[in-house]
């Protein structure tokens, strides 16, 4: 069976020790490439995939432990061997422990290095297979900024690609924090104006003139303070896409302005005289009822039909609960690096909390929920003390959590029931018990001892 695809790369400034295992290696069906020194097998390591990497530890420039370094901070899958030797062997071992596959002696012995050898490409095989892996599970869970793996999401997810790269004008409907901006800006990112700027105007945070400035632009002088022309997001957005948020917000009077703008693809800024042609597809948003929108006479039927060729609907959080836990252990992640945490989960208790929470403020207040727990956090996991009192106090984020203790209650008994319901409801796992109720598993192992002497009556 041919091995020319296992690629291995031999660095060492001895050439009689290289033609040694270039030989041997090749023998066996490996493709072998060479190095003479340390900086010549990290420009080949930068620029080509290698499998395994066959180094002298004390190589002048660049030695086997530099090269090592290099390889694990990139994130490289190459395993490293390391050719020593005998008075250097102390330093190898060292190297082993830093993430060096093995070593070989000098002489390199060629049953050792047959064996050695076929072992690391099992190793490097095994990683390959393992990143492969984690990459399809990212792929699952993840469509551009948007996650989720419900068939809610993944439905959204397919409407996306198929309107991504065409000319057709978007409307995103769904209840606020459900993320329709990164709907939005999800097909822009997959449409062919990827290139150009993506421009986000929320229609509801400005008064009737102000929006219409921020829409069109002015000139210099157009009105009281204009002191310097200024464009508008109609002009900004020229060659990329439009985000129009909150368009049922838009006073009447501004959306017939806008489909004139629409249709004709020219406008004139406040105060201008000439007309400004641009191109740019507008894609916008509403957390109304659209019909609800028309019959109240809140959204023009006319800039309906242009806005809304096709219509995505983002479903709310409580109806994709299945999403919780990805976007917890993603948000977690996150806010952990972002604030130099080492947070990498949730206690039982918490976990059930967020999950059983109905979510209002939807993947917005989730997000935001974990944020904070994260910055309260003073251990390597969430505990229910670090969640909000809503969630905490909501019969969804509590249930049957609740520990009623009647007035009068002894502490002594308020912490032995703590105790024993929370070990319950965790399956009697010490550790995680030990971990919720923030004490330590030899607290807790002394504390069951003696309800259970007394239980004796010892």
């Amino acid at each position: 069976m041919t091995t020319r695809n296992h690629r291995i790369l031999i660095a060492d400034d001895e050439v009689a020790l290289i033609d040694a295992l270039h030989k041997q290696l090749y023998d066996e069906g490996y493709e072998v490439a060479r190095a003479a020194n340390g900086s010549h097998a990290l420009r080949k390591l930068l620029d080509e995939h290698f499998a395994v990497l066959l180094v002298d530890l004390t190589l002048p420039d660049i030695n086997g432990l530099e090269l090592l370094s290099h390889v694990k901070q990139r994130g490289m899958l190459t395993e490293i061997i390391i050719i020593t030797d005998k008075g250097t062997v102390t330093t190898a071992v060292d190297a082993m422990k830093s993430g060096a596959h093995d070593y070989l002696e000098k002489p390199v012995e060629p049953t050792r290095l047959k064996t050695t050898i076929m072992k690391a490409l099992e190793h490097y095989r095994l990683a390959v297979s393992h990143r492969r892996l984690e990459q399809q599970l990212e792929n699952m869970i993840r469509f551009e900024d948007l996650i989720g793996q419900s068939t809610e999401m993944v439905e959204v997810y397919k409407l996306i690609e198929a309107v991504a790269d065409t000319t057709a004008s978007v409307i995103i409907t769904g209840e606020s924090g459900t993320g329709k901006e990164l709907v939005a800006r999800a097909i822009h990112k997959k449409s062919g104006r990827s290139g150009g700027p993506f421009i986000a105007l929320n229609c509801s945070a400005f008064p009737v003139e102000i929006l219409e400035n921020e829409l069109f632009g002015h000139e210099l002088g157009a009105f009281t303070g204009a002191l310097k022309e200024k464009p508008g997001c109609f002009e900004l957005a020229h060659n990329g896409t439009l985000f129009l948020d909150e368009i049922c917000e838009m006073p009447m009077e501004t959306q017939a302005k806008l489909l004139r703008a629409l249709e004709e693809r020219r406008f004139r800024r406040l105060g201008g005289k000439v007309e400004i042609e641009v191109d740019l597809r507008v894609i916008s948003a509403s957390n109304k009822n659209l019909e609800e929108a028309l019959l109240d006479k809140t959204l023009r039927e006319d800039i309906y039909y242009r806005l809304c060729v096709v219509e995505i609907d983002l479903p709310p959080l409580r109806e994709r609960s299945g999403d919780i836990p990805v976007l917890m252990n993603e948000f977690v992640k996150f806010f952990s690096r972002k604030n130099n945490k080492t947070v990498s989960g949730f206690s039982a208790q918490s976990f059930e909390a967020l999950n059983r929470y109905h979510w209002p403020g939807n993947v917005r207040e989730l997000k935001n929920t974990v944020e904070r727990a994260v910055v309260l956090a003073q251990d390597t996991i969430i505990h229910w003390r670090d969640l909000p009192k809503r969630i905490v106090n909501t019969n969804g984020g509590a249930g049957k959590l609740d520990l009623q203790i009647p007035i009068g209650t002894t502490l002594e008994t308020t912490e032995k029931e703590l105790i024993l319901k929370t070990l319950e409801h965790l399956n009697n796992n010490k550790t995680r018990t030990a971990l919720t109720l923030g004490i330590s598993l030899k607290t807790l192992h002394n504390k069951l001892n003696l309800y259970k002497t007394e239980k004796l009556g010892i």
